[in-house]
């Protein structure tokens, strides 16, 4: 029902008018607006990190195809292709070793994007005070700024994800904005493929044919330019999802349709957390029931994900929690409703309870943060990835090392530093190689520069995965002689 007791007008409606009524909506979200950008300044020089595999292969594909080289996308364990991460990757490898950080900066920018949209996105279709504690929840769940200090392509993907979803609950059938916003996240990410998909059925029926047929040039823009791109470098229109298939499948990833139904449960606890996933369920509760006509995008966008997670796993990728990104966004703006929903009240003792209530479940939520969370283990988890980036960097930089280049391949334990390696000494495919990659031992044994992990927390970290416990990883090959040691790493040589 939408109550004559609502204090705000429907979704869509202006805001207040007058230079006091702006003054005073507008102050608490510039005042967390300058906070957030303080803060990632200071994340971003504090904890100097580096991306992760995945984007950083993107660079390294970008690098390739301004040097006119075929793209190593058959590489041995090659994350998928995202076409926009590697036109964005080939503008960044212009600033050689630099454009790694620039990177991060850019995706923290992203996070703030991000944090924006969906402040954007809970304030129109509710309230202000919504809005700005959804924009809470987020910087509060610590998942999505690591996500950021790492440069996973998943945090402008979703900025542009919700910032249509915004546009699009300001002014329903808003058109080529949306259209436009969708499309690069749909060259970002293939799940963006069924959001813009449904978007087009949502804005054809009342459009011209003009217009659909531009709207169809739009929603087809993605999987068409995916495909082509991966029928130029591979032959094979189909090479990624294949490709990230059978990778699921050589990394012992659940994956399939059986693992998406306690999947979903456990994910979205993991990125929400618990209280607020249930919190969540509450304020859908109270939002369909006071204000069912706001509720359609945050709902639309939730169950997409859903529905887009459950089709990952028919199509037999890996089952993980980054493909629920998208709703848990959406539990975010439920759980700020059950907390600031009161604010769509008028005055009354309703209205002071539930305030009083959300108060309470606030103080409480501080308190199971408090005692639950360790703050120094994502600090400890940044310093350990912006180390061992350094320290690789120095033992790579070590003359001894650097000749050594010119005996054979840099072999590494496995494909995790393959891409770090790649970058730091503008090798192409063939000159560094895992040692896990079965068709590579003969040549690792035979000579070149091997990369070992020096100390305990990168053996555990970056060698030790996947169940992977081979010697060959770990200890040095016969004939090989030491030459070089970082804080984390150690090189020996053989020619």
């Amino acid at each position: 029902m939408e109550s004559a007791t609502l204090t705000r007008p429907p979704a869509g409606s202006p805001a207040p008018s007058g230079p006091t009524a702006r003054l005073h909506v507008e102050r608490w979200p510039l005042i967390g607006l300058v906070l957030l950008c303080a803060a990632t300044v200071f994340g971003f020089f504090y904890y100097p990190t580096y991306p992760n595999y995945d984007s950083l292969y993107s660079m390294l594909w970008g690098r390739e195809l301004l040097h006119g080289q075929p793209l190593s996308f058959e590489a041995y364990r090659a994350p998928t292709q995202h076409p926009l991460a590697i036109v964005f990757g080939a503008v960044l490898s212009l600033l050689g070793q630099d454009g790694d950080r620039v990177l991060i900066a850019i995706t923290f920018v992203s996070f703030i994007v991000l944090v924006a949209g969906l402040y954007r996105l809970a304030s129109r279709a509710f309230t202000p005070a919504v809005g700005l504690i959804a924009a809470g929840l987020l910087c509060t769940r610590f998942d999505f700024p690591f996500l950021a200090a790492r440069g996973y392509i998943d945090i402008p993907f979703l900025a542009m994800v919700v910032w249509a979803a915004a546009l699009e609950q300001e002014q329903r059938r808003r058109g080529t904005p949306v259209f436009a916003l969708l499309a690069l996240a749909a060259l970002m990410r293939p799940e963006a493929w069924l959001i813009i998909g449904l978007y087009f059925l949502w804005c054809a029926y009342p459009a011209s044919w003009s217009q659909r047929i531009t709207y169809a040039a739009w929603t087809a823009a993605g999987p068409v330019i995916w495909a082509l791109t991966d029928l130029a470098v591979t032959g094979d229109p189909m090479f990624s999802l294949t490709h990230t298939s059978g990778l699921a499948e050589e990394l012992g990833r659940a994956k399939g349709l059986s693992a998406v139904p306690s999947s979903t449960i456990d994910f979205l606890v993991r990125l929400d957390k618990a209280p607020v996933a249930i919190i969540g369920i509450l304020g859908f509760a109270l939002a369909a029931y006071l204000v069912p006509r706001r509720i359609w995008m945050p709902t639309a966008l939730f169950l997409i994900g859903l529905g887009t997670f459950v089709m990952v796993g028919v199509a037999g990728l890996s089952v993980i929690q980054r493909y629920l990104l998208v709703p848990s966004l959406m539990v975010m703006v439920f759980a700020a409703v059950a907390l600031g929903g009161f604010t769509m009240l008028e005055a009354g003792r309703l209205r002071t309870v539930w305030a009083a209530v959300a108060i309470l479940t606030v103080l409480g939520g501080v308190y199971y943060t408090t005692t639950r969370v360790n703050l120094h283990v994502f600090e400890n988890e940044l310093r350990f990835r912006g180390d061992s980036r350094n320290a690789l960097e120095d033992l790579l930089d070590n003359p001894k090392v650097r000749a050594g280049i010119s005996c054979g391949p840099v072999s590494v334990p496995n494909h995790k530093q393959i891409a770090d390696v790649r970058w730091l000494l503008d090798l192409p495919k063939s000159q560094v190689i895992a040692r896990t990659d079965e068709t590579q031992v003969e040549r690792a044994r035979r000579g070149g520069v091997a990369i070992y992990a020096a100390n305990r927390a990168v053996l555990m970290r970056t060698v030790l995965i996947d169940g992977m416990k081979d010697p060959i990883m770990t200890q040095p090959l016969p004939g090989f002689r030491f030459v070089a040691a970082s804080d984390g790493y150690g090189a020996y040589v053989r020619c």
